[in-house]
């Protein structure tokens, strides 16, 4: 039996997990997709917000602004892109500039540190791309952004590396309740565990009914973007915010840590869990909204475009929480925007929520916080190079020519704890395919490779999901 099971494999499910391998616990994270990070984890805006927005008595505004302090740390022992790069929320008006105001209000009773409200000469003087209708805005320097993927990527191999177990492909179909705590039928058989954590993303509302009543309820809110090229990469220096709305925050636009620009989402409720299609309607309605900011983004440099799906919950706030009627039974649902941000503020209270309700628990005294370092290949020096291509020659063959990621380095991150077994799972540790080729090129290279360490037929690799195949069968048999 296990003493805790995390469902779900995304940053907040891999978080928790993490966090708890600190201690003299069993876990298993069970996920049903065939990696971690297939949710909203993968489809993102991939911002650690500043904590201005959240209301300050609010479970969001009060994790962000812890959360926000926190991601230096984890980052560096994780080895994960992150970079503290500020942000601008954009007023046009009067009435823009009243509610610029009282963010700036409710940011100072977060502690959200060096606010500032500027006029807009002084944001034109920052980000001179902004439009000329711009007449002020607030400007919050500790907003940052984040490889989200990357994150929940080295969270569940550091979590692994400490003892965890981690179960993909591991469908949820029923949970029961035993004396001893909880028996959670899958696809793939039974687990007995005394504690369950339910990070089951837009699923949540349905697992946490499989043992209690329902308290709530999670609507997906479906958010389409534009991936544009790096050579767009450096239009604006920071994150660039409109004024919020009741449905969100609006249509941003923002540089990734990668050097491209991401500009989106719009924000659509809609009633299918599994539904991340873009549409041309919506997709027009991104370009539109994001010229309000700027209107000289270069649409013509977009690569791809794609959709992720927000856990939209009843109340508006996380609901982080022990199931009324399920004891043990730990609810961590309805964790939308900013729920990246806040994170590692969850991850801790979540920790000190299970402790109230088991008690002291040992110390995992082997626990080791720092990830084994990423090799990024093109970032080395020549020296580096020649030493890391001298002791692995598959450092010095480039696979993916937009990124030059090399083979190497996808190698390495198949072998990995948690390695990557599909073409985007590849794609999300390595970037092969992350350019404006999209994989034309690197594609069946990286096909080949997984196939070679996996020793599997090439036929049985697919590009995402269970079922995505790429082959079908040859088109020519001699």
């Amino acid at each position: 039996m296990y003493d805790v099971a995390v469902i779900g494999a995304g940053v907040i499910g891999t978080f928790i997990a993490r966090e708890l391998s600190r201690y003299d616990l069993k876990i298993v994270i069970v996920e049903k997709d065939n990696d971690v990070a297939n949710g909203t984890t993968k489809a993102n805006s991939a911002i650690v917000h500043a904590g201005y927005d959240a209301d300050y008595d609010s479970l969001k505004g009060k994790l962000n602004a812890l959360g926000n302090s926190m991601f230096d740390k984890v980052c560096s022992e994780l080895d994960v892109p992150f970079k503290r790069i500020g942000s601008l929320v954009l007023g046009f008006d009067d009435e823009d500039m009243k509610t610029l105001d009282k963010l700036y209000k409710n940011g100072l009773k977060l502690n959200i540190p060096d606010l500032k409200i500027l006029n807009g000469d002084e944001a034109r003087a920052l980000e001179p791309n902004i439009s000329e209708n711009v007449v002020g805005a607030l400007q919050a320097p500790t907003a940052g952004i984040v490889g989200p993927w990357e994150l929940a990527v080295a969270l569940a191999e550091n979590a692994v590396e400490n003892g965890v177990e981690i179960r993909l492909n591991n469908e949820v179909k029923n949970i029961n309740k035993t004396t001893d705590g909880y028996k959670i039928t899958t696809n793939d058989g039974e687990i007995d565990a005394k504690y369950v954590i339910n990070c089951a993303g837009v699923y949540a509302d349905k697992i946490n009914a499989m043992v209690a009543e329902p308290e709530f309820k999670i609507t997906p809110r479906k958010g389409q973007y534009y991936l544009l090229d790096k050579s767009a990469g450096n239009l604006f220096n920071s994150v660039i915010f409109q004024c919020p709305t009741k449905l969100g925050k609006g249509v941003l636009i923002t540089p990734t840590v990668h050097g491209n620009l991401l500009v989106g989402p719009d924000s659509q409720d809609i009633d299918d869990k599994e539904d991340i299609s873009t549409t041309s309607d919506r997709m027009n309605l991104v370009r539109e909204y994001a010229a309000k900011s700027c209107d000289n983004i270069p649409f013509n440099q977009v690569i791809t475009s794609f959709a992720g799906l927000r856990a939209e919950p009843t109340g508006g706030d996380f609901i982080i929480a022990e199931a009324k009627d399920a004891k043990g039974f730990i609810n961590v649902a309805g964790i939308k925007s900013p729920g990246l941000s806040a994170s590692p503020a969850i991850a801790d209270y979540v920790v000190k929520l299970l402790f109230d309700i088991t008690g002291d628990i040992k110390e995992n005294k082997n626990f080791n916080p720092v990830r084994r370092p990423v090799i990024r290949f093109m970032e080395l020096t020549d020296e580096q190079k020649a030493e890391v291509i001298k002791k692995d020659s598959r450092y010095g063959r480039i696979i993916c020519r937009c990124e030059n990621i090399t083979e190497g380095e996808i190698v390495d991150i198949i072998q990995r704890k948690v390695g990557a077994r599909t073409v985007d799972g590849v794609k999300r540790r390595a970037r092969p395919g992350m350019g404006r080729c999209q994989g034309g090129f690197c594609g069946p290279r990286v096909m080949e490779i997984l196939a070679r360490e996996l020793d599997v037929d090439i036929s049985t690799i697919v590009k995402s999901e269970k079922n995505s195949y790429i082959i079908t069968n040859e088109t020519k048999t001699n």
